[in-house]
């Protein structure tokens, strides 16, 4: 056994996802960064193993009912760790954070603003003092009675509701209300209440349409349904409800994002009249500091924020101080063109990791292991040397930071690096080094030392002529004022700029309609299902092919099962304890509910019955469990799944398991799904792709991969304009649209466009220095 001070964590045995019997050992009080391919299995090792069996001991010291949940939770799959501290983890939690979420209450900064204003605000004459949380929308004390703190009103009208007057009632013509049998009642109250339900929308009387459209009343009637000739008809009491009731109580009740999102299609969003936006009781806007409301302070960028004067109390220095402090480590990471009022929603992942990074910098812990998840994805090379200091504050303060990371610049600022592979899924998840950087170059197995030891560019291509140009604006949004950009149609285009800068804005204005544009595709990071109900299989339509190939067996055939027995997404064939999801949600009281697999198929997500059925000697769930690689040779001979597989392998995702669910994607591997599934349909014409960073979360050998897909992408007549911040993409572009300077309020402008070598040498950009380097 070692001391409670040995001065290393040793991991002994684990066998996490692909892990081989890993045994390491990292010394405390580092920064140590693990590195490898995507899906060599560093994630594995950081996260599964060192910070899944932290969390498990913070549980077991907890109370017996959270400990019951740990062990349907289950531990990771490791032999014994010793040496190892309490553990805080900064994943990039692909979460949807709700629309109150925002940057104040992220970071907490919210709260001391609260504060300022409850203890050293400037009240009106006569008004008593408030709580702090009087100056908060979320709560009953400071919400907006007329928006409830949302500060926005959702509102309809007649256009909405009824896009096409031509149309009668039982035509269609409220295209608001659902579909199906409930839409039939709606119809048939209608017309028991004596209304014209064939008569074009537009020719009934301007009453009638305003009552079917608004009315708050409820009538309830008996209605005889006309139904086919072969039912019994049987008359029922039908209660009317107007198309703007229906989807306003769709919109705020449904928890269905599909029925959320065509309820939305039929509202228009407007400033909430009461609070002109700003979520806040009048009482709470009546009191000022320095002359500015709480609302107006909330939304200044934070580098302005942090330019309050101090008050004239000493109460008033205290609190302004203490906000300045905790707004440093947020400026400090780049994010100072961030406002306080801005939502979480609209944030990337990269910038909500380094807002909990900030956070976590004032909170004084020490003696605890920060796992940290690619916290450089998003952020500029300028911006990345601040993030090294920061990691080296928190290291300095007695921690140890452990970081899973591809950026080189993070990977050579660190003291101990854990290289895993060689390759992805079944040829990873060996430890090939640990050690001090330096070192790895002796490692001959390693992909990582390839390219962390030879800084030389790569050979210059040969820069494509435009055959047309598209023009985009002048687009006035967020930070851009009257930008105008031009895009070479046919090349490769690479648009950079600190965080903040504008890119995805700018590239948010290019869409279908743009002269030149015959088809557009954009193939961002979010999630491709938010349930492990969606997965690689099913997101490319493979697992189609795969159920006609069971539906087709001499077993299959005996027992009289179809193709939907093999769907674990209907009755039939599936699991019903976990209704083929192969997991159950726990529900934890404390914390955040977790999935735990399914007790009775063990996470096959199939009964007994359809897992009696094997294709090939496999059963359907053995199938899913393959790898992308390994199905690729089981499926060889059979076209619409090699197309498919192929696709998959070279958009370097050859290592998933068909059956990954969706929660357990990155949105690198998100993004990569989606590009191999459009890249397997047929081309038809010239196609525009848009990426947003799509070398996120990939090693620089896997970068490599990909780039020569977007490349042949181009070679064959196509677009692509991609957002980008490694240096090695922008330097093998055909041109660059580089936006800056700075970011937020300081950006928004085109600094310089042109080819790679031009912008380069551009005077106030803040790419130029580091696109030099990457330069042949």
């Amino acid at each position: 056994m070692h001391s409670s001070h040995d001065p290393y964590v040793r991991v002994r045995g684990a066998r996490e996802h692909n892990l081989k019997g890993v045994d390491v050992d990292v010394p405390r009080d580092v920064l140590a960064v693990f590195t490898g391919v995507s899906g060599s299995g560093k994630s594995s090792l950081a996260f599964g193993t060192i910070y899944a069996e932290a969390q498990r001991r913070y549980f077991e010291s907890v109370a017996p009912y959270a400990r019951r949940l740990i062990h349907q939770v289950g531990a990771p799959k490791v032999a014994e760790i010793t040496g190892l501290p309490p553990a805080v983890s900064l994943q990039q939690r692909r979460s949807a954070p709700t629309s109150r979420s925002s940057v104040g209450t992220v970071t907490n900064l919210s709260n001391s603003l609260r504060m300022l204003f409850s203890r050293a605000g400037e009240y009106p004459p006569g008004a008593e003092r408030l709580d702090s949380d009087a100056f908060s929308p979320n709560t009953a004390a400071g919400a907006c009675p007329a928006c409830h703190g949302l500060g926005q009103v959702h509102e309809t009208t007649e256009e909405l509701l009824v896009p096409d007057p031509s149309l009668s009632i039982r035509g269609g013509a409220i295209a608001a209300w659902p579909g199906a049998w409930q839409g039939k009642n709606l119809r048939d109250i209608l017309d028991t209440l004596g209304y014209e339900v064939d008569r074009p929308w537009r020719d009934l009387p301007a009453g009638q349409r305003e009552w079917i459209l608004f009315t708050d009343e409820q009538p309830v009637v008996t209605v005889h349904p006309v139904r086919d000739a072969d039912r019994i008809q049987r008359p029922y009491q039908g209660t009317y409800m107007s198309a703007r009731r229906y989807v306003l109580k769709t919109f705020s009740d449904t928890k269905s994002p599909t029925l959320r999102a065509k309820a939305e299609r039929f509202l228009a969003s407007a400033p909430c009249p009461a609070c002109a936006g700003s979520r806040l009781r009048p009482e709470a806007l009546a009191v000022t500091f320095g002359g500015r409301t709480i609302a107006e302070l909330a939304a200044l960028p934070l580098t302005d924020l942090a330019g309050l004067p101090a008050g004239s109390t000493e109460t008033a220095r205290v609190l302004t101080q203490d906000l300045r402090s905790r707004i440093a480590p947020v400026v400090e990471l780049g994010l100072g063109y961030l406002s306080l009022d801005r939502a979480t929603p609209t944030l990337s992942a990269g910038e909500l990791q380094r807002l909990r990074l900030a956070t976590q910098l004032r909170s004084g812990l020490f003696g605890v292991v920060y796992v940290l998840d690619e916290p450089s994805a998003g952020l500029h090379p300028a911006d990345t040397e601040a993030l090294l200091t920061v990691l080296d504050r928190l290291k300095a303060a007695g921690n140890s930071v452990f970081v899973v990371e591809h950026h080189l610049e993070v990977v050579r600022g660190a003291d101990w690096l854990v290289d895993v592979g060689p390759g992805a899924g079944e040829h990873g998840g060996r430890v090939l080094y640990s050690g001090p950087p330096a070192e790895l170059a002796s490692v001959e197995d390693s992909a990582t030392a390839a390219f962390l030891f030879d800084e030389s560019p790569g050979p210059a291509r040969e820069a494509r002529e435009p055959r047309a140009w598209l023009t985009v604006g002048p687009v006035t949004r967020h930070n851009l004022r009257a930008v105008t950009a031009e895009f070479p149609l046919g090349a490769f285009t690479a648009v950079t700029g600190v965080s903040g800068s504008g890119k995805s804005t700018l590239i948010g204005e290019l869409t279908q309609d743009l002269e030149g544009v015959d088809r557009l595709v954009r193939v961002d990071q979010k999630p491709i299902g938010r349930t492990p109900r969606s997965n690689l299989a099913t997101y490319t339509g493979l697992f189609d092919v795969v159920r006609k190939v069971f539906a087709v067996t001499e077993e299959a055939r005996a027992r009289g099962y179809g193709v939907g027995r093999f769907s674990f997404n209907v009755a039939g064939g599936r699991c019903e304890t976990c209704q083929g999801e192969g997991f159950v949600s726990v529900e934890l009281l404390f914390l955040p509910s977790t999935y735990a697999p399914c007790p009775d198929c063990g996470g096959a997500r199939y009964n007994p019955e359809t897992l009696r059925v094997t294709y090939r000697g496999r059963n359907i769930a053995e199938v899913l469990d393959l790898t992308v690689e390994a199905a690729a040779e089981f499926f060889a001979d059979i076209p619409a799944a090699a197309r498919s597989l192929g696709t998959l392998l070279d958009v370097g995702l050859g290592y998933l398991r068909l059956g990954q669910p969706a929660t357990e994607l990155s949105g690198g591997e998100a993004q990569r799904i989606k590009l191999a599934s459009e890249l397997q349909r047929g081309r038809r014409g010239h196609t525009l792709y848009l990426l947003d960073e799509p070398t996120t979360g990939l090693h620089p050998a896997d970068v490599e991969v990909l780039m020569d897909r977007l490349h042949g992408l181009v070679d064959a007549g196509h677009t692509v304009v991609v957002v980008e911040h490694d240096m090695t993409v922008v330097a093998d572009a055909d041109w660059v649209i580089d936006l800056g300077p700075g970011g937020g309020d300081r950006g928004g402008r085109i600094v310089a466009s042109g080819p790679p070598a031009r912008v380069a040498r551009a005077a106030d950009s803040a790419t130029a220095p580091y696109l030099t380097r990457a330069l042949p």
